[in-house]
């Protein structure tokens, strides 16, 4: 969703209403509607939700305060302390907050919308008017609920413990959310939570509390997300972002829930000279991460962008055993490195194993969960997608399920399209051994690709053997008695290369028998240093590969300004951040601008352009053709083992 503009939520205007919010923790009237009061009639007395439907015992109102049953808590949990503990503090200290922001939210909306005159001529409003006014209060009590649920998260999130699946599983949902007025929805939502502190089985210590707040308030925001589409009049909540001032705290519409919640997942340190072969995958996640680290935090920009040499979605793709999992270790080894080196924050944010969700809908909620912290400027973040077939499948295959199609249209919304923000901090890795079953649409969004290949060579398989039989030589130095190679060291053919240039063999004409020919029936027609020359290759191959669209000329136009800028940065902006990283985003500008300038003094333009072509058509059409082989292969593979089998029972 696009906003068009940021509103200030200033301090002083906050200060005014916290008196307001104050009063509701100290005491609040709420009488339980009847179906929560019905609920779960048959269950025995221990049940929590029977608890909650008889939190009124039988009478109708029922008046409670949070800030009464946290002192409690307090003498149940603590009963030698004088001060409230820190997290009792600080999830009571944080609803209050919520709460003031949330009233907030409601008085601008009732600004924006025109709901503060109608509220001053009620009494005389019409039919159409009296209607328009319950809605339009319905969408300020969702908002300012959504608002208020949405800061308790924000200012509890790192308090809160990693791992909440236990205090869920105590969790028995919210039995009531009243929309109906902003003093109603307060009331009802902090019945409930007050109800929830107040069972015994629920809070045993006060991290429990802070706990507790987070999934409580979490499922609070996911009944309102599932009642949105309900609502009238909500241009005001659309059009718009509300920024806290003097912190990192913004709102925008309904949409970013858990921006920023993602937390770092371990891994295990691996180094690029540990990787034996994959000159290619290497050298493309050295400049990854060097493209990277430039990114200026103060404009939320990177140089590299400007300079066309950013890829915010890339691909490895190779057979099974090469190295995929190494390389994606090694690459977040390199990032964090280096950001712990200049005290940048970092995220590794891979995607999760079990994002498919047997729900309708249930795929689409996950990934758009997994793809929002990729949109958070303040830190670099890394999201590989490892085996990468298993969630982006082609759509149109036979027995793609639901969710696949799910995931791939968030995917594809969030990285071309109205969804779509790339700051130059993030890039997500497409890992494969099957590129070939990827959906079209997906691949299409990959602007560098690469291949990896695992050992090639002789010196790359004695290598291979040498990482092995060290871990022996350490522990018993003459246990391996074994002769080394004659003019070879071991590991120095793994090093990093210079360029590209060192890596591809010059290529001059394509490999794949149709494009090939395709090439020479225009190469007889245009130079193939002339413009025309491509236009022609373009519609040619669009006629082979009907697929074959403007964007993947612009994803050649994105793999030649890659080799523009396939440059080294100096390794002395390493040791000393000060003279690059450190630097404003206009002076590393001119920086990388200098580099780009003397590097592209030994390059050919018309070559490097001819390179690229021939590298990405031939990968085009491998993978066209690969799965048709694949499946070709596996019947003739049938048929065969149907002959033997007939020979062996003849025979018999």
């Amino acid at each position: 969703m696009q906003h068009n503009s940021t509103f200030p939520i200033k301090q002083n205007e906050l200060d005014m209403l916290r008196d307001e919010a104050t009063s509701y923790l100290k005491s609040i009237q709420w009488e339980q509607g009847q179906r929560a009061k019905n609920r779960d009639k048959d269950q025995n007395d221990s049940s929590i939700l029977l608890y909650l439907s008889r939190a009124n015992n039988g009478s109708q109102a029922h008046i409670t305060s949070v800030s009464k049953t946290i002192l409690g808590l307090k003498k149940r949990l603590l009963p030698e302390s004088v001060a409230i503990p820190l997290h009792l503090n600080q999830s009571l200290f944080a609803v209050q907050e919520g709460i003031t922001l949330g009233l907030w939210i409601r008085d601008s909306f009732y600004d924006a919308s025109g709901l503060s005159s109608l509220s001053e001529r009620k009494s005389t409003l019409d039919h159409s008017g009296k209607r328009e006014f319950e809605s339009k209060q319905h969408t300020a009590t969702a908002f300012m609920l959504f608002s208020m649920a949405y800061k308790i998260l924000h200012d509890l999130r790192n308090s809160a413990s990693d791992d909440l699946s236990v205090m869920k599983q105590k969790f028995a949902g919210i039995p009531e959310v009243s929309l109906l007025s902003p003093l109603k929805g307060i009331s009802c939502a902090l019945f409930y939570y007050d109800k929830y502190l107040d069972h015994p089985e629920i809070i045993t210590s006060d991290q429990d509390v802070v706990d507790f707040t987070m999934v409580y308030f979490e499922a609070l925001i996911a009944e309102i997300q599932m009642r949105k589409s309900t609502l009238e009049y909500q241009e005001t909540i659309l059009d718009r972002t509300y920024k806290l001032e003097k912190s990192d705290f913004s709102i925008s519409g309904w949409d970013n829930v858990f921006s920023g919640a993602a937390k770092s997942i371990e891994f295990n340190k691996v180094q690029f000279e540990q990787i034996v072969g994959n000159r290619d995958a290497k050298h493309f996640a050295r400049r990854l991460t060097e493209r990277m680290l430039s990114y200026d935090f103060a404009e939320k920009k990177n140089p590299f962008q400007e300079l066309g040499g950013f890829m915010p979605v890339f691909m490895g793709y190779g057979i099974p055993g090469t190295g995929k999992s190494m390389l994606i270790a090694a690459i977040a080894t390199k990032l964090k490195d280096h950001c712990d080196q200049l005290e940048i924050p970092f995220l590794f944010h891979p995607m999760p194993d079990t994002l498919i969700s047997t729900f309708q809908g249930g795929s689409a909620e996950k990934m758009v969960e997994w793809m929002k912290p990729l949109q958070d400027p303040s830190k670099l973040i890394f999201a590989p997608i490892d085996d990468a077939e298993n969630n982006l499948q082609e759509r149109t295959a036979q027995g793609v399920s639901a969710g696949v199609k799910e995931v791939i249209g968030v995917f594809l919304r969030y990285t071309e399209g109205a969804y779509a923000v790339n700051y130059g901090n993030s890039s997500i890795g497409l890992f494969t051994n099957l590129p070939e079953m990827l959906d079209k649409a997906v691949i299409s969004r990959v602007q560098g690709r690469f291949k990896i290949d695992g050992a090639r060579t002789e010196h790359d398989f004695l290598d291979q053997d040498y990482l092995w039989w060290k871990k022996f030589e350490k522990t018993m130095p003459s246990f391996v008695n074994m002769n080394n190679p004659n003019g070879y060291e071991f590991l120095s053919n793994q090093g990093l290369a210079k360029n590209m240039g060192d890596i591809l063999q010059s290529v001059e004409r394509p490999s794949e028998e149709r494009v090939l020919e395709t090439f020479d029936k225009v190469e007889s027609l245009h130079k193939d240093d002339d413009h025309m020359f491509y236009a022609s290759l373009y519609k040619e191959i669009q006629k082979i590969f009907p697929f074959f669209s403007s964007r993947d000329v612009r994803n050649i136009q994105s793999a030649i300004s890659l080799r523009l800028t396939d440059f080294d940065l100096e390794s002395d902006w390493f040791e000393n951040p000060e003279t690059y990283f450190k630097k404003d985003y206009q002076t590393k500008f001119h920086m990388l601008q200098e580099l780009m300038k003397a590097n592209m003094k030994g390059l050919n333009f018309s070559d490097i352009r001819k390179q690229e072509v021939i590298r990405y058509l031939d990968n085009v059409a491998t993978i066209a053709d690969t799965d048709f082989k694949r499946q070709v292969e596996a019947r003739v593979n049938q048929l065969n083992i149907e002959m033997e089998a007939r020979k062996m029972y003849e025979g018999n």
